[in-house]
């Protein structure tokens, strides 16, 4: 293992598996994060993106394969590791008895920071992460928004090298997202962190590169701007009806299979899109078209084209 270590990286993966019986949930990943990349890891529920965070975590053990985390190795250094990484979980892990401050200063003792270390990190993080006007307030005062934002500040307070965010904005409003999206935006180049995430705008916008895993499988890896250059070649045709049913749809999938539902409307991708034809086909099924037009490719048509799947929110 030694001779495949990369100084360049925070995270190599080398054929990483896991199989829970018959199941396997991570068919022989193999990814290379650089240091102090946010990375994104992007899939349906039950693609394996959790799976391989806890592996990458030491809190599964690999069916085959392995990983080396700043050239630790997860089988065998396992506690190495633990002393380098942090991970905040998608429940919001706070005591809401508790004002931000002291949560904090929890953590730091949990972690072995002795009380001045322990204050100076937290006033660190408060200050980073918006939270100082509200510091004397108990947490379970605090809105959903500001709560996930002291969920990772707590998982920041030990100074990990890495840090895993699972779907740290789920469940918020989408106000408190972009907020929160201000915030990680603020790690960027500080710290290696592994994003995963349903909503594929947070990926674009904080990305600089992302993996698609499907049935626990890699099938794309580049930045946003590679990933939708793939796609130059494809065309998308935003329709608006208010009148659209299911039986419109899958008439319009026999024709052009790429169909994304969206807001009072679908989103159409091909190669090459015949608007007469997509308009008589949802025409005969009696729609009635409002307007239609053009755009670019996004990130949510390269994840519909790669995986046929709309993601899950």
């Amino acid at each position: 293992m030694e001779s495949n270590i990369n100084a360049d990286y925070s995270i190599q993966t080398f054929d990483l598996t896991k199989k829970f019986g018959k199941r396997v949930a991570v068919n022989g990943l193999n990814l290379a994060v650089k240091k102090g990349e946010m990375f994104s890891l992007l899939g349906q529920n039950g693609a394996g993106k959790t799976t391989t965070i806890k592996m990458l975590s030491c809190l599964l053990k690999p069916t085959d394969g392995s990983a080396l985390i700043m050239g630790k190795d997860i089988k065998n250094e396992s506690d190495a590791v633990k002393q380098i990484i942090n991970v905040s979980p998608q429940e919001t892990a706070v005591a809401g008895h508790l004002t931000s401050l002291e949560n904090l200063l929890l953590m730091g003792g949990i972690y072995g920071l002795n009380k001045a270390e322990s204050k100076n990190r937290a006033d660190d993080l408060i200050q980073l992460f918006g939270l100082k006007e509200r510091t004397k307030d108990q947490v379970n005062r605090l809105s959903g928004g500001l709560q996930r934002r002291l969920s990772i500040a707590m998982a920041m307070i030990s100074d990990p090298k890495i840090l895993f965010l699972d779907e740290p904005t789920l469940g918020l409003d989408p106000q408190a997202r972009k907020e929160l999206w201000d915030q990680i935006e603020k790690l960027k180049g500080k710290k290696t962190i592994i994003l995963t995430t349903h909503y594929l705008e947070e990926a674009d916008a904080l990305s600089d590169r992302i993996a698609i895993i499907k049935s626990g499988e890699l099938i794309a890896l580049g930045t946003p701007g590679e990933l939708k250059n793939d796609l130059s070649g494809m065309q998308t045709m935003v329709i608006k009806a208010g009148n659209l049913t299911r039986d419109s749809i899958a008439s319009l999938k026999t024709i052009y299979p790429n169909v994304n539902i969206i807001d009072k409307g679908i989103e159409v991708i091909a190669g090459k899109l015949v608007f007469d034809e997509i308009v008589d086909c949802l025409r005969a099924k009696g729609v009635k078209i409002e307007w239609v037009t053009m755009k670019e490719p996004s990130l949510d048509d390269v994840y519909l084209s790669l995986t046929g799947q709309e993601v899950l929110k």
